[in-house]
């Protein structure tokens, strides 16, 4: 279909909001009809040509051949065997942006709803004693080797989360019970503490690291659990790692990615995610106490994030490459802090306007990078559908909420 992007920072008319429906339709059409299954920025190694070849599996050439795969703007995953396949956070983000759009009334999500749960069930980590996931690819980082399946905090939050969004809905009892396992997972085998001061949550269970994201993540989760089931040993380690991850924002209300000399950047979609993780904090905690942390970090957020036209920044003092998740994340962030600045959701329909202007493909899918002379057009599966489902649902779900409130 072809569109007419919105063209103003309108507060959202009906004429947005139905841009904006044809567009999530469209999207949903097109993932539902590859299975919710796709490449992946980082799904080099699930190459069954370098399977075939044991003697570069070492360290540079896993990273060399995922960084390589992940930064050419063609697409050598088919040359390379690799195959498309679901991902759990990928159905994760399907799942809670389909529970969102059945809320609203847009799509009848019933089916989608009780299958895409099950899925995730099935795409648990194997052999683990709790409910936990990880990447359906090896990913190599430049310090460790973490093989397909490992559970991580981040795939495991996001399944979570969307099987609480299903269980609010449904009320299946499995679907909570996998939730409530995948935060005793989290607090038992991620969580750390270090003196009298410092506690936070570990990616997965192969190594220490301090990434502020990922422990927000986590903290986010146990919040919502104990708020939930009643249970509150999760209440005190959530927030004691929320604490640390605030306690290292800068004067400025920014964050580091993480706490690594190798880590010291500042970027879009991860600024976005520790703001929505804190206000989910606030909410399920019933706390203010990092209220001063949210004001100074969404300031900041928008002050170095956004381009005159609407294009969301990668990092705050650099704007290439713009990639997908940012345009996602940016109109994420902003429609869940939509009571906190009148600007914000107007600015949501600005980076909307954007991407819709230069990410959008008419065959219904989203690309995934736009640079200063090309774009890449590889319609990746989680990176970039899932991401742009969620965050259409999300601005979809913030202004239909909005109107009700009016009427």
């Amino acid at each position: 279909m072809n569109i007419s992007p919105i063209q103003s920072r309108a507060n959202g008319n009906r004429k947005d909001f139905t841009i904006m429906k044809d567009i999530t339709l469209e999207l949903l059409a097109y993932c539902r009809a590859n299975e919710w299954a796709g490449y992946d920025p980082y799904d080099a190694l699930n190459s069954r040509m370098f399977k075939a070849l044991p003697f570069l599996d070492f360290k540079l050439a896993r990273l060399g051949l995922t960084q390589g795969v992940k930064r050419c703007p063609i697409n050598l995953r088919p040359l390379l065997l690799v195959t498309k396949t679901p991902n759990s956070k990928g159905i994760a983000l399907f799942l809670s942006s389909i529970t969102k759009l059945s809320k609203i009334g847009l799509v009848d999500g019933d089916k989608d709803i009780g299958a895409m749960a099950d899925m995730l069930l099935t795409l648990r980590s194997p052999d683990e004693r709790y409910s936990c996931w990880g990447y359906n690819f090896d990913w190599q980082s430049r310090f460790v080797l973490v093989p397909k399946g490992i559970p991580n905090i981040i795939c495991s939050t996001f399944a979570a989360n969307a099987l609480l969004d299903a269980y609010e809905q449904s009320r299946k009892s499995q679907w909570l019970d996998a939730a409530v396992s995948a935060a005793d997972f989290i607090l038992t085998v991620l969580f750390r503490r270090e003196g009298s001061s410092k506690a936070f949550f570990n990616y997965t269970p192969l190594g220490r690291s301090e990434i502020h994201n990922a422990n927000l993540f986590g903290a986010a989760l146990l919040c919502r659990i104990s708020l939930l089931t009643g249970r509150k040993v999760f209440l005190e380690p959530a927030l004691d790692a929320a604490r640390y991850s605030v306690g290292k924002q800068h004067d400025d209300g920014s964050w580091d990615y993480g706490e690594s000399r190798s880590q010291r950047w500042i970027d879009n979609f991860h600024t976005g995610f520790n703001l929505v993780a804190l206000r989910q904090i606030k909410q399920h905690a019933g706390t203010a106490e990092f209220d001063l942390a949210i004001h100074r970090g969404l300031e900041f957020y928008k002050d170095h994030f956004f381009l005159e036209d609407g294009a969301p920044r990668y990092f705050h003092d650099a704007t290439y490459p713009i990639d997908i998740h940012s345009v996602a994340q940016s109109i994420i962030t902003l429609a869940e802090f939509k009571n906190l600045a009148e600007g914000n959701i107007p600015l949501a329909h600005f980076v909307l306007n954007w991407g819709l202007r230069n990410m959008w493909d008419t065959r219904g899918f989203f690309y995934f990078q736009k640079l200063p002379h090309y774009t890449v057009r590889i319609p990746f599966m989680r990176w970039s559908q899932a991401w742009m489902l969620m965050a259409l649902s999300t601005l979809l779900e913030a202004q239909y909420n909005s109107s009700k409130q009016s009427r």
